[in-house]
Parts: structure tokens; C-alpha cells; sequence
């Protein structure tokens, strides 16, 4: 579904969601994106879309207004966002990347693609090498990851807020 995009500000966030299963999640992720004042959120591969009961539960009806589209691949429209001048940044552990907390974008950035993927099994390759910067949030317990919905919360608002003052 197309809504319009936010206005307003000379900087813009989206989101690309790439097999995101949870629908709670996903529905998380459209309240998260709301408050946090994202201007779009891409739904790829098997990621489910609006409308839906356990979507509309987490979402509180900001699945009715936030704008949304739904994309098959994710490499695809992750080539379409940097030929328009997004830069993308990949929420995912590994070898590569580097503490949110200690990032510092390139000058200057006014649009941002954060892309996060499967709780299982991550971004894949393909669409790692297609972004600009992989990004982790720290893990001190025995625990080594979070839950997708909330690691996107921390870094959407961290990012938004502290780096890109959006």
C-alpha cells in the first residue's frame, strides 16, 4: 500500500525489512517507525504485509497510515535506493561490522536506508555487499543478539536522533 511520504524534514530515513517472518514484529516495526518519524518502510521476500490481526495488534493502526511497499527482491531495491543517493546501513553482526555507537556517517547524508533482516538467518551476502557500512549494537550478556524488532528500535532512533539529528 502507498501512502505519501513524510515531509518536512531535509533528511530522510526508511526502512527495508528483508524476510522478516514475525508478524508481531513486523507490526513492532510499524509503531517503532511511526514514533521515530520514518518516512517509509520497504517489505521484502516473505515478509508479511498489512492487512492483518497480529500485524494490527503491535501496530496500533500505524499500519493504516505509515507508508508501506511491498518488494520481492531485496538486492533489487536496495540498487533503486543507491542510484537515489540513500545510504544504506546494514544492521547485522559479523566479522565486518562496526559499534553503532561509534559511528560517524560520511558529509553529507540527507537519506538513510537502514536494512535488517531474518532472526535467524540474517542479511544474506548478496545484500550485505550492496550496502555502504554493516552496523551491530554491542552484546554484554550471554546472550549475542536481540530480538529484530528491538535491535531496529535502538538503531532507528539512535540513528535518527544522535547521528543524523533527523
Amino acid at each position: 500500500m502507498k501512502f505519501p511520504q513524510r515531509k518536512g524534514n531535509s533528511k530522510e530515513v526508511v526502512l527495508v525489512l528483508d524476510n522478516i517472518r514475525s508478524r508481531f514484529n513486523v507490526g513492532s516495526i510499524f509503531r517503532t517507525a511511526d514514533g521515530a518519524g520514518v518516512s517509509k518502510i520497504y517489505l521484502c521476500g516473505i515478509t508479511p504485509v498489512p492487512p492483518h490481526p497480529k500485524i494490527s495488534k503491535v501496530a496500533l493502526g500505524a499500519e493504516n497510515y505509515l507508508c508501506w511497499e511491498k518488494r520481492a527482491f531485496t538486492w533489487r531495491l536496495l540498487e533503486e535506493l543507491k542510484k537515489n543517493n540513500y545510504y544504506l546501513i546494514a544492521l547485522e553482526q559479523g566479522a565486518g561490522a562496526k559499534n553503532i555507537f561509534s559511528f560517524q556517517p560520511p558529509s553529507p547524508v540527507s537519506k538513510v536506508a537502514l536494512v535488517v533482516g531474518s532472526e535467524t538467518r540474517g542479511l544474506s551476502e548478496a545484500i550485505l555487499k550492496r550496502t555502504d557500512i554493516q552496523l551491530e549494537i554491542p552484546m554484554r550478556g550471554r546472550k549475542k543478539s536481540l530480538n529484530v524488532a528491538v535491535a531496529l528500535g535502538i538503531a532507528v532512533y539512535y540513528l535518527t536522533f544522535a547521528v543524523f539529528g533527523v
